[in-house]
């Protein structure tokens, strides 16, 4: 595949990966009530497609870009350090964001909008701190989605199929991320525009990584690099998959949906890198 045509499809997986957090804040604005069963079992189906990106697609290609440029018994340690180095970026960049305006700490429509009516001191919130977590938590994800947008970007660059699998899970993940954005904006204003452009901003930091790769990254992209992005990219999946996406899809509907999501997702990328 000519380069300019890998940059090309690597830049719409990342697009496709950003622009998701919009079909969260479509359903936040005209659902009424979130089918928290559906919802159940999504977020079931993006942790198994995470889960299983991680561990068969992303370590692999990782731990042999690395053994190919260090040998195999560095290279093997260096996939274990930037895999857990991954899962502690995560874990740092969640222990740093406030609980309520995480967008990880995941609710229903329902709960974002009791909470604008309520407030934390049981008393009601008005409209200009509610815009204000709204955008406050367009930003925060905005600084979520800009590393996914290197990672997505460079895994397409490099391997196309991968590249997709990962745009995928990172797009089902993006999806309860504009819910959060998109609810508080909708309270606050009632302009259902509004809230759709800032869910929409959030997801665009994504393909603004993609063009900080491009510009930064690409001269200097080697093996090592590239595999240690791609064992760090794993272990930034697999402690969200864990962390947030389970439990949240256990707490919102029946645990059975839960485990019938994340099989699901399971096979759908299981057989879907292998057609691919």
């Amino acid at each position: 595949m000519p380069v300019s045509q890998s940059v090309l499809y690597a830049f719409l997986l990342t697009i496709f990966a950003g622009i998701s957090t919009g079909i969260g804040s479509f359903i936040a604005i005209f659902a009424h009530r979130t089918n928290t069963r559906f919802l159940s079992f999504s977020l079931g189906l993006s942790a198994g497609v995470m889960l299983y990106v991680s561990f068969v697609e992303l370590l692999s290609e990782g731990r042999s870009e690395l053994s190919g440029a260090l040998g195999n018994h560095p290279g093997g340690w260096a996939t274990i350090g930037a895999f857990l180095g991954g899962m502690i970026l995560a874990a740092v960049i969640d222990k740093l964001v406030p609980s309520y305006e995480n967008p990880h700490e995941l609710r229903s429509v329902e709960a974002i909008g009791h909470h604008g009516r309520c407030g934390r001191q049981h008393a009601e919130l008005k409209k200009k701190k509610l815009l204000r977590t709204g955008v406050y938590t367009a930003f925060v994800i905005a600084i979520h989605n800009f590393p996914e947008g290197i990672a997505t970007f460079t895994a397409a660059y490099s391997d196309l199929s991968l590249g997709i699998a990962i745009a995928l899970a990172i797009a089902l993940h993006n999806i309860p991320e504009g819910i959060a954005v998109a609810v508080p904006i909708y309270f606050a204003t009632g302009n259902k525009r509004k809230a759709l452009w800032f869910s929409l901003f959030s997801g665009f930091a994504e393909p603004l990584g993609a063009l900080l790769a491009y510009a930064i990254l690409m001269p200097f992209l080697n093996n090592i690099i590239l595999g240690v992005m791609f064992c760090a990219v794993a272990g930034i999946m697999v402690f969200i998959a864990l962390d947030e996406l389970l439990p949240a899809s256990r707490e919102y509907g029946e645990p059975h949906l839960s485990v019938y999501g994340l099989i699901g997702g399971i096979a759908i990328m299981a057989v879907s890198l292998l057609l691919l």
